[in-house]
């Protein structure tokens, strides 16, 4: 194994020097032929080229598409590189990568049909210094992710800021070995969504006036299940007051007003240092696949959830939707700044599980907790009353590794 990992390493450093000693700077201006020349520029790119994005609007028809592998999209800044899709013909990506080690840096996309930039099956895609947006606010007729990058490995996501996507502004799904750091996703109905996905690290950024923070889930009936070890630390998790606008079916769409963090049937998630308030239904939500499914393999069960040394400010004052609402009725008002659902599986409800799987929640004296025995109320119905008591889940876990990107250890 160390021989393979030894040989891997030789060989992604042979390429980026081969890489380097080959590359081209490919500049495309904004002009009235910008857009045939920015397609060609990628279709013709090779290993090792730039692309640069010169100061002006680029006016796309047409989605544009890189599979050429160690190439660079670079812009002046995401305030003046912009490529504009409002006069999309198609429904699809604004920018889609089926290609590795590539870098995405300083420019925007604005207003496509569909995502705003997409990476699917990459392994070292980088994306920093972009912007994201739909320029007139949200609407569910907005595309549904900003930054999408799905089934792909070392994924880098710094200093982008993404806005009115109708699910996720940044959205990581099935993927491995993920960072998301120093980002601002607001006014979409989910800030961050890591999905099905294996190692992320979402730290220091800010999510405000989404619908929902930063949601970090597990579904069913995907290729890639079985979420887990993910921290999600040192965030600013504020005001999340926009009205969920995804459309109907969505799975975000249950999603209601005024959540801030959103831990649902994953495995072994950390979440610690956040800062967070002015999220009117609850701060932080532990919680089962509310909805029925048909899938052998699933866990609909949230295992391994540790919260910890939080600062919590106003909030749980006005929850919001039919997940609100249920919250508040057993728990009262304002909901409690950290809810879980209570919920396990069926063998292990009167035994607990194991400690590996348990919920720890360790917060400053005068946090409000409550588990609102769910699994209880449907099993046992004279066991409803909620459990307030913090002492009843002391305890800690063993924190996952900080997740270490090759891109990363080269800049």
């Amino acid at each position: 194994m160390e021989k393979n990992i030894v040989a891997a390493v030789l060989l992604a450093a042979a390429l980026t020097v081969a890489e380097a000693a080959a590359a081209r700077d490919i500049a495309v201006r904004p002009g009235p032929n910008a857009a045939e020349e920015l397609a060609e520029a990628l279709i013709t790119a090779e290993p090792g080229d730039t692309v640069w994005l010169g100061i002006g609007r680029y006016e796309l028809a047409d989605g544009l598409t890189l599979d050429v592998d160690g190439v660079s999209i670079r812009g002046i800044g995401p305030d003046v590189s912009i490529l504009s899709f409002t006069n999309q013909q198609g429904s699809g990506e604004g920018l889609l990568i089926t290609s590795g080690r590539v870098v995405l840096d300083g420019f925007a996309v604005e207003n496509p049909k569909g995502d705003g930039i997409k990476s699917k099956g990459s392994s070292e895609i980088t994306f920093s210094n972009l912007r994201v947006e739909w320029t007139n606010g949200p609407d569910e007729k907005n595309g549904a992710y900003g930054i999408y990058p799905v089934s792909s490995k070392n994924v880098l996501i710094d200093g982008v800021t993404v806005r009115g996507a109708s699910d996720a502004g940044i959205y990581v799904g099935q993927s491995e070995r993920i960072v998301v750091r120093n980002s601002l996703a607001e006014f979409n109905v989910a800030g961050i969504e890591i999905e099905n996905s294996f190692n992320a690290d979402v730290h220091g950024n800010t999510t405000r006036h989404n619908t929902g923070g930063i949601l970090v889930f597990d579904l069913p009936n995907l290729p890639q299940q079985g979420g887990r070890d993910i921290r999600v630390f040192d965030n600013d998790v504020l005001d999340n007051d926009t009205a969920n606008f995804a459309p109907k079916g969505n799975t975000v769409a249950m999603v209601p007003k005024g959540m801030g963090i959103m831990v649902m049937a994953n495995r072994n998630v950390h979440v610690f240092g956040n800062r967070l308030s002015g999220n009117a239904t609850t701060h932080v939500l532990i919680a089962a696949y509310p909805q029925d499914y048909d899938d052998d393999n699933y866990m609909f069960v949230p295992r391994g959830v540790y919260v910890h040394d939080n600062e919590y400010g106003e909030g749980g004052g006005e929850p919001d939707g039919e997940v609100g609402q249920t919250i508040a009725k057993h728990s009262g008002t304002p909901v409690p700044d950290i809810v879980w659902d209570g919920v396990t599986r069926i063998p292990e409800w009167l035994t607990w599980v194991a400690p590996e799987d348990r919920i720890y929640v360790s917060e400053k004296p005068g946090t409000r907790f409550v588990n609102l025995k769910m699994l209880s109320q449907l099993i046992l119905p004279w066991r409803t009353a909620p459990d307030t008591d913090l002492s009843n889940y002391a305890g800690s876990l063993p924190e996952p590794a900080p997740v270490e990107l090759p891109q990363d250890s080269r800049s």
